[in-house]
């Protein structure tokens, strides 16, 4: 059975990219011989449809599930009519998430867990925040561009927040409003421990 993991990396102990449709590559595993495919994700600067253009690539692959952090109704939609699998929420590197799926821990899912548009910075260099992890901190300070995450010193975490939309403003109050800035909060904070994790795991292997 292959396996679609977001990936931050090209290889098995990569880290899983939060993003799904905006992820830094594609792993696509067999499952039973943990042979893979890499393949860079040629969506990630997409200004739109984004999701639904890597969940119809995935399927392209024969992927019968996907792994990932978060995935946006659209992409959402396009695999369930494809027939794929879809498990969320997941961290750590590409190899723990497929050996967990082998052994049924993980858990498969109909519902999206962001908001469309999730990890939407534009252009090579928004949003990308997390991919530098495998580029030793070479990239990752001047990605964010507003300002308002945190930069440190050849991390390469970046300012990544400035890849999520802004949360709604209250003068606004459409329908719905508080929900989403909930789910929106909900996903950085999914994705500053991703990067959390990941630089740990940089860290014990120092």
């Amino acid at each position: 059975m292959k396996v679609a993991v977001s990936a931050t990396g090209n290889g098995l102990d990569s880290e899983v990219d939060p993003r799904f449709g905006r992820c830094a590559y594609f792993i696509v595993v067999d499952t039973d011989t943990m042979g893979y495919e890499v393949f860079d994700n040629a969506n990630l600067s997409l200004g739109g449809g984004a999701g639904i253009q890597s969940a119809q690539f995935v399927a392209s692959k024969g992927a019968k599930a996907v792994i990932t952090g978060n995935c946006g109704p659209n992409a959402v939609r396009t695999l369930a009519a494809a027939g794929v699998e879809l498990i969320v929420g997941q961290s750590g590197t590409v190899r723990r998430v497929v050996e967990d799926f082998k052994a049924g821990k993980l858990k498969s899912t109909t519902e999206a867990n962001v908001a469309d548009h999730y990890g939407m910075g534009g252009g090579a260099g928004g949003g990308a925040a997390v991919s530098s992890f495998g580029a030793g901190g070479g990239r990752g300070g001047g990605m964010g561009g507003g300002g308002r995450g945190c930069r440190r010193k050849g991390t390469g975490i970046g300012s990544g927040m400035a890849a999520y939309p802004a949360p709604p403003s209250p003068d606004a109050s459409p329908s719905g409003s508080r929900d989403e800035e909930i789910a929106l909060l909900k996903a950085q904070i999914s994705e500053l421990q991703a990067q959390i994790e990941g630089l740990q795991s940089r860290m014990r292997g120092t």
